[in-house]
């Protein structure tokens, strides 16, 4: 199981946060636990699939399921996360949904703006192609949903451009897996590098909002 990566890495600890709950899911449901997470990754860009997805390719390098059942669950949480967002889209219409934006701490209504102004610009190329960008692989469902693209193209373009995007980062964590004993006097130190470098990133991207959400008058919380 996963957990034999922090026990070996580092005693009795065990991973925590967004590592140690998908890690969680994978271990009591198997590969649809990391649909599951993957389906959150979509719909909270927060949640870095760049974690959870060589998590569930080292679980799959441990026997607790395979390869293929690893790409192929995790490219279901990946479409039905982006679907969401785009009947999201479709039955709210940009009005009401940049409305709404500006109501929610470190959102902005000009993120709706730019990405439906994107989408209007390059089409389908952006929700087969946004699939490989995070934040905007997410918001891409929206203005896909705004634009009524039709639903059949939209679920191929995301299941294509998801299932690429999950194998690699699978195939990462396989790797790595499957060669353990190589690096695994290195396991806890690259935890913590992993974890650190998730950290800045949010860190960083919560005061530029901030900064943006002052310069615009926006009050953080009630959307001033």
């Amino acid at each position: 199981m996963l957990r034999t990566l922090t026990q070996t890495a580092g005693g009795s600890e065990e991973l925590t946060g967004v590592a140690g709950w998908a890690v969680g899911l994978m271990d009591a449901i198997g590969a649809p636990g990391a649909a599951v997470a993957i389906a959150a990754e979509n719909l909270f860009p927060p949640i870095p699939s760049e974690i959870i997805l060589p998590l569930a390719g080292f679980s799959a390098a441990q026997g607790s399921f395979t390869v293929a059942e690893a790409i192929i669950w995790t490219t279901i949480g990946s479409v039905v996360g982006a679907l969401a967002l785009y009947l999201l889209g479709r039955l709210l219409g940009h009005e009401r949904l940049a409305a709404i934006a500006r109501k929610m701490p470190l959102v902005r209504a000009s993120d709706i703006d730019k990405t439906t102004a994107w989408f209007a610009k390059h089409g389908w190329k952006t929700v087969l192609f946004g699939r490989f960008l995070p934040i905007f692989r997410s918001l891409i469902s929206i203005p896909a949903g705004i634009e009524k693209m039709p639903v059949l193209l939209f679920l191929g373009l995301t299941t294509l451009g998801s299932a690429i995007w999950n194998t690699i980062f699978i195939m990462i964590g396989f790797t790595l897996g499957m060669n353990f004993h190589i690096i695994e006097p290195y396991m806890e130190g690259l935890q913590w590098l992993v974890i650190g470098a998730v950290v800045l990133v949010l860190v960083i991207w919560v005061v530029r909002r901030m900064r943006l959400n002052t310069a615009e008058g926006k009050h953080l919380f009630h959307g001033e």
